[in-house]
């Protein structure tokens, strides 16, 4: 079986950026090279992004970040509507492929959160260490608050990181966490200036490099157990229960309206 290589996927992508030095692979999402604007190209792209990362052994370790000001903050998802047979043969298996083939990479992974992350913030706090720039702020503005369910691994993500009463706070009320209560809450690991950003995320990536590769791939796999079987019992079940309510409503525009 060919195993996938740097060349020939980085080509694969329209919206994500590759850069690879002595096995440190930065992966940069974007929309013709500044900021992302999220939608259902660069949904179904991620998912099988992820897979050729994770495939490709010359990524020993993975920094993951936004271009321009923003993580992932601007989303255009059209106001056409969806039905179930939409859903069921697009969204759900890219959905489903987006958050296993990212909890599938064994590379550690570094989020390098270089703006608002929100819309899909939680591909970013699954990360192993997250760091943030002082301007980025969270939040899952494209689902409750835009009247859709909050389904597609929100809801297990959110209320693991922030406890049960918070998380529910946070996904049903619109919920937007500065950087800096991101880090009291512990969602994220360390917060600096946007231009300061990448070099840490690097220096961090080197040091993970002069440990032994075996170790650090298998330290990643034990202490992803937890959230993989969260995913597997949960994720299913909550994609299933937002397609339902997204066929019933399916917003026109999608807006942040907080509680």
């Amino acid at each position: 079986m060919q195993v996938p290589q740097l060349e020939e996927y980085s080509k694969k992508y329209e919206h994500i950026n590759f850069h690879r030095e002595d096995g440190i692979l930065q992966v940069s999402m974007h929309t013709n090279n500044s900021d992302l604007i999220w939608g259902f190209a660069p949904h179904q792209e991620l998912g099988y992004c992820f897979a050729d990362i994770g495939a490709d052994l010359e990524n020993k370790v993975i920094i993951f970040t936004g271009s321009g000001q923003t993580f992932i903050h601007k989303e255009d998802l059209g106001g056409g509507g969806v039905d179930a047979k939409a859903w069921s043969e697009h969204v759900l298996p890219d959905a489903k492929r987006l958050l296993m083939n990212l909890l599938e990479i064994q590379a550690p992974m570094i989020a390098a959160i270089n703006g608002p992350a929100t819309v899909h913030a939680e591909l970013g706090v699954l990360c192993d260490i997250v760091l943030a720039a002082d301007h980025s702020t969270f939040q899952d503005a494209p689902h409750y608050p835009s009247g859709l369910v909050p389904g597609d691994g929100v809801h297990i993500v959110w209320p693991m990181l922030l406890g049960l009463n918070r998380g529910r706070y946070f996904l049903m009320t619109g919920q937007e966490l500065s950087a800096k209560e991101a880090l009291a809450l512990g969602v994220v690991n360390e917060v600096m200036p946007q231009a300061d950003l990448l070099k840490r995320a690097w220096d961090i990536a080197r040091g993970i490099r002069k440990r032994p590769e075996v170790t650090t791939r298998l330290t990643r796999e034990a202490m992803l157990q937890p959230i993989k079987r969260a995913m597997l019992e949960a994720l299913p079940y909550g994609l299933a229960l937002e397609g339902l309510a997204a066929c019933d409503y399916w917003p026109k525009e999608f807006k942040n309206e907080k509680l």
